[in-house]
């Protein structure tokens, strides 16, 4: 799923607490006494639709993953459950699953009227219109259903040859090309939501609009209002099948343009928010430590990975210093160049920059160093990264004998930088290119944080390569023009930079293919974050120019590989070798790992490391006072004690 860095800080929810910039559970109320059913906070960034089968972008899914529920879902340790399926059972050789769909769960519209109920036809005609209104989220389930890619390519225009099926009013089944274990993870994203025929028809074009009546709901909660740049209003959905597990009644976000962070830590002293992200290095940091100081609580890091990319194959200079096409020739020239983009990585200090964020308390504890974290999956019973470093090694990478783990800053290393760019530097004057190289990296105006961290990886690299070498270029925009230059753009021809750390990406499904299947160089999803269009024929020849077509080779090898989990992930740890290699992104560190004080009850709600299932309100309890550091602690000790427990019982 593709995540934008601020807002992604304000919206996630995991664990029954907001990371980063705290999404939070409210409980204000003007007659002094204290609300745990209203949750009260910001948003950073307008949410552009409500169909639930194709958006792939966090800054919608944060919303609508509250108004339709899917067959599975996840609970507080993250486990898969039924959720509008009661059960299924997997026959064929894991190719083939049945589900019971759950009886007289409600269609209602805006105002709460039943419409219908929800049927297994529902879940064939969602993934129909998914394909008809170009899902950007197919990809999650194209090369896995029969049929499914023929039908999207044309190749056929029978829906019925598509491997999913009705059996009856309320069972529906889905056959698969090859077996997947992983199979019920990807029902906890939107592109596998059910959608009612009926309604579509009568919406037409108007289904999915950023509106209250532009879809019908089924879970948690129902849109009662959205008014761009000012206000998201939610209402608890009082037909919702599962309302006893729906503990907070009503959700109201405030625009806010990020310009005064510590305006969210006032309106929590305030009582008109339950949660406040807060900032060590800000001035208002004093006042939290005088009144709260035994109430900060910092979240676990998440599943996410936020990385700088290279634009490699630039079309767009709306905002640029660049003044001559020479400068704009002889910059795309050097961040073709590997030895470049690799010296620009070992002279980026991500302690420093991180700490721009979180302070020097919390400056590594969210570092990463690789796209997939460490534990999300393993080889040989070991953490993922240590296969990749010895991957490295093997392929004799300028990356070999670096640290991948996740927690402290593996490849700051100046002497190497300086190195790799006397190498650049050789073939890059061969090349006729004059120096210094100026790389334009934009940043929202008013996103002071955004900015200061911006000016901690210019100072970086600066200082390290020499301002001879490389000069960093900050461009600060209007929120409206840096979001469509970076991660709104759809094309790489939009991408309107040189270095971007404007997005991320979280898992889908349970397998690192998640991750890996983004840049492939014919279908990846987040290609135009490095300057690349799927179909496009420059943007091929520029992926084979920096290897992207023999990294796909090494995914493909990967997923080929359906029998042995094992091996699957070892094939997969060369891919993601190959792509540290490249240079062409640069991990920098995940989700969670920020201080709060709120008032959300610690690991109350739903804990979903792939789709929508951290983006849930359903679940999560609020309690009268801020939580404590001691509560906190205790709970998550709890908590990651029966998270052991459980994996390992699904490994014996």
């Amino acid at each position: 799923m593709k995540l934008k860095r601020v807002g992604l800080a304000l919206t996630i929810l995991t664990c029954g607490l907001v990371l980063a910039a705290c999404g939070s559970k409210s409980s204000s109320a003007s007659d002094g006494k204290a609300n745990t059913s209203t949750y009260n906070y910001v948003y950073t960034t307008d949410p552009t639709t409500l169909d639930y089968t194709v958006s792939s972008r966090q800054t919608n899914s944060d919303y609508f993953a509250n108004f339709v529920d899917g067959l599975m879902e996840n609970d507080k340790y993250g486990n898969l459950k039924p959720d509008l399926a009661t059960s299924y059972k997997v026959s064929n050789g894991g190719k083939t699953y049945t589900y019971n769909i759950r009886k007289g769960v409600k269609w209602v519209d805006s105002e709460g009227n039943t419409y219908g109920t929800v049927t297994a036809q529902d879940f064939v005609t969602g993934l129909k219109h998914a394909v008809a209104a170009k899902s950007e989220t197919l990809y999650v389930v194209q090369d896995s259903i029969v049929g499914l890619n023929d039908y999207v390519n044309g190749k056929t225009k029978d829906f019925s040859k598509v491997g999913v099926k009705a059996i009856g009013k309320y069972k529906l089944q889905y056959n698969l090309n090859q077996a997947e274990p992983y199979w019920n993870s990807k029902l906890t994203y939107g592109v596998m939501f059910p959608v009612n025929a009926k309604f579509l028809k009568e919406s037409g074009s108007n289904f999915g609009k950023m509106k209250p009546n532009g879809i019908l709901y089924n879970g948690g909660y129902i849109l009662k209002n959205f008014t761009s740049k000012s206000v998201i209003e939610m209402t608890a959905n009082k037909a919702y099948w599962d309302k006893k597990n729906v503990h907070i009644k009503d959700i109201k976000l405030t625009y806010n343009d990020m310009s005064n962070p510590d305006s969210l830590y006032k309106a929590f002293k305030s009582g008109t928010n339950t949660s406040a992200r807060v900032y060590p290095n800000s001035a208002g940091y004093k006042e939290v430590e005088k009144n709260n100081k035994k109430d900060i609580v910092w979240s676990m890091p998440g599943s996410t990975t936020y990385n700088f990319t290279f634009n490699l194959n630039r079309k767009n200079y709306d905002a640029t210093s660049k003044t001559t096409s020479k400068e704009k020739d002889d910059t795309k020239k050097a961040i073709l160049n590997k030895d470049f983009r690799l010296a620009v990585q070992f002279a980026f200090n991500k302690t420093d920059y991180n700490a721009q964020n979180v302070g020097e308390a919390g400056a590594t504890k969210s570092l990463r160093n690789e796209l997939i974290p460490p534990t999300f999956a393993t080889v040989d019973g070991k953490d993922y990264n240590v296969a990749v470093e010895k991957d490295l090694t093997a392929i004799s990478s300028p990356l070999s004998k670096v640290n991948l783990a996740d927690g402290q800053d593996g490849t700051y290393n100046p002497s190497k930088a300086k190195a790799l760019m006397a190498e650049a530097k050789k073939a890059l004057e061969a090349e006729g290119v004059s120096l210094p190289i100026k790389l334009d990296i934009p940043e929202s105006e008013k996103d002071q944080t955004g900015i200061d961290q911006a000016k901690s990886f210019k100072k970086s690299i600066e200082s390290v390569l020499g301002k001879d070498n490389v000069q960093i270029d900050i461009q600060l925009l209007s929120q409206d023009k840096y979001l469509a230059g970076t991660y709104e753009a759809t094309t790489g021809a939009q991408s309107d930079f040189d270095i971007s750390n404007a997005s991320g990406w979280g898992p889908d499904y349970e397998d690192p293919s998640t991750y890996l299947d983004i840049y492939n160089p014919e279908s990846g999803s987040m290609l135009s974050t490095i300057g690349l269009t799927a179909g496009d024929a420059e943007s091929a020849t520029v992926a084979k120019e920096v290897g992207l077509d023999k990294y796909a080779s090494l995914v493909d090898a990967a997923e080929a590989e359906t029998s042995d989990v094992n091996k699957r992930n070892e094939l997969f740890a060369k891919a993601s070798a190959a792509l540290l290699d490249s240079g062409i992104q640069i991990p920098v560190y995940s989700d969670g790992g920020t201080p709060s004080v709120t008032k959300v009850v610690p690991f109350s709600g739903a804990y979903g490391t792939t789709g929508l299932g951290g983006s849930k309100y359903k679940f999560m309890k609020l309690q009268s006072k801020p939580v404590t550091t001691a509560q906190y602690n205790k709970a998550k000790v709890a908590w990651n004690k029966e998270r052991a427990k459980i994996s390992k019982s699904e490994s014996n």
